[in-house]
């Protein structure tokens, strides 16, 4: 599990976190002043990469955050069975199973190449390349 630790204060609508085990893109960023007596709050809203369910994180602004390395990798898709796209990472050769995304079945057929996305151990297609 790849992962690096930062302070809430790093985070930018865009980035990445780890929201209750689940990598996370940041689309909205709430921070409370700082009171008499406490830190700023943190209210970050995040959406999973991979599942799409929107996460809530509550921390005080110099608290430690997860964030999760994105590796993108370029694949050719070798065949497709059902709900499944079995790919080939074009670096390593190594061949594994995706599932394929609701938007992108129409794009996706045997011999394309497509951009994979990898964090913590889960992979899915994230693009299709039109060549």
């Amino acid at each position: 599990m790849d992962v690096i630790y930062g302070t809430g204060k790093d985070l930018k609508v865009g980035k990445y976190v780890v929201i209750d085990n689940v990598p996370c893109r940041v689309v909205e960023l709430d921070v409370s002043k700082p009171g008499k007596h406490g830190a700023a709050k943190m209210r970050v809203t995040g959406i999973g990469i991979f599942n799409g369910e929107k996460k809530v994180l509550l921390i005080p602004a110099d608290a430690e955050v997860v964030i999760p390395v994105i590796k993108k990798i370029t694949g050719q898709i070798i065949s497709v069975v059902g709900e499944t796209a079995q790919i080939m990472n074009k670096e390593t050769y190594e061949v594994f199973e995706v599932p394929v995304p609701e938007e992108l079945k129409d794009k996706i057929q045997e011999g394309k190449e497509v951009e994979i996305i990898e964090a913590m151990g889960q992979r899915a297609i994230s693009m299709v390349y039109n060549k």
